[in-house]
């Protein structure tokens, strides 16, 4: 008798836990549905106002006051000036520092302050950013980067997302089961052989995909480069080569920002069409890093 209300009891248990799980998955997926149907709505009405605007003339236009004849031609450019140098600035030195700590660095009170620190500096507002770069690149380092320019813009942005790069190329390295790096140095390969040759090829995918995240944040990011002075108006384009590094610019959610504030109706047909392009930039650019991702793994695992 003792033994059957145990089993009952048991039962009844792992019924009601069934039970809780699965009102949970229930709510979960009721969540994801919502914020799924919001941002459909969303690119549905951004999209249906915008429509109208995406030609031809309007991507190969520089603004104007006047919104018939405004394009987007300067800030789409700069925003592909801006944002892949920004990435390719903090991809290397992200996954560098990232290695390092992670790897290398001794475990002392030293490396426990930057890794706080690093932590911290990930949910450091935007805007913070923009005034350190408004000081230390635009001002102290203008002789180099030329005030307010492209070089200050994208060094501004990856200090932005240094902080996300480098936590994930942490978290992807600690992926990497410890045994690997043993079996590796016991048949008499260094660290840097045995990190070289079969950490990061393991840790590539996660890597990359901290990259990919981190590129996607500094695309929409619009406070850093107004803090240091980026243009709402600019009717030229960087000169291709090194001298347009030190070109004035603009990016395109600066574009967007500056026609969201004009009263006129036109204008705010042209914003929705300028978030169109900018999500299509976005998509593809997503797309570039996921396939170089998967092209550098498989070549490394071959």
């Amino acid at each position: 008798m003792y033994v059957s209300d145990t089993y009952a009891y048991a039962s009844s248990r792992e019924r009601w836990r069934r039970l809780k799980d699965n009102a949970f998955e229930i709510v979960a997926l009721l969540a994801t549905l919502v914020g799924i149907v919001f941002l459909l709505v969303l690119l549905v009405d951004v999209v249906r106002d915008g429509w109208p605007r995406l030609t031809w003339q309007f991507l190969t236009s520089f603004p104007s006051r006047r919104p018939q004849q405004a394009g987007i031609l300067s800030a789409l450019v700069g925003t592909l000036w801006v944002v892949p140098l920004a990435g390719i600035i903090a991809s290397v030195i992200g996954v560098m520092a990232g290695v390092y700590l992670e790897e290398f660095a001794p475990q002392n009170r030293l490396t426990r302050f930057i890794e706080i620190n690093i932590a911290n500096l990930a949910g450091v507002p935007s805007v913070i950013y923009g005034l350190l770069g408004l000081q230390l690149f635009v001002r102290y380092m203008r002789p180099i980067t030329g005030g307010r320019t492209v070089l200050s813009g994208a060094l501004t942005l990856a200090l932005l997302v240094l902080p996300i790069i480098i936590i994930a190329t942490r978290e992807a390295l600690r992926s990497v089961p410890p045994s690997l790096r043993l079996a590796g140095m016991a048949l008499g390969a260094t660290r840097w052989e045995v990190t070289r040759d079969h950490v990061l090829p393991m840790a590539l995918p996660g890597i990359l995909t901290g990259i990919i995240l981190s590129v996607a944040r500094a695309i929409g990011e619009t406070a850093p480069l107004i803090t240091i002075g980026a243009l709402t108006y600019v009717a030229f384009l960087p000169p291709f080569g090194l001298e347009g590094l030190r070109s004035p610019f603009t990016v395109l959610p600066i574009q967007i920002f500056n026609w969201i504030s004009r009263p006129q109706k036109a204008f705010h047909i042209n914003a929705a069409a300028g978030i169109v392009i900018l999500l299509t930039v976005l998509l593809l650019l997503n797309g570039l890093a996921i396939y170089l991702r998967n092209r550098l793994q498989k070549r490394w695992r071959a």
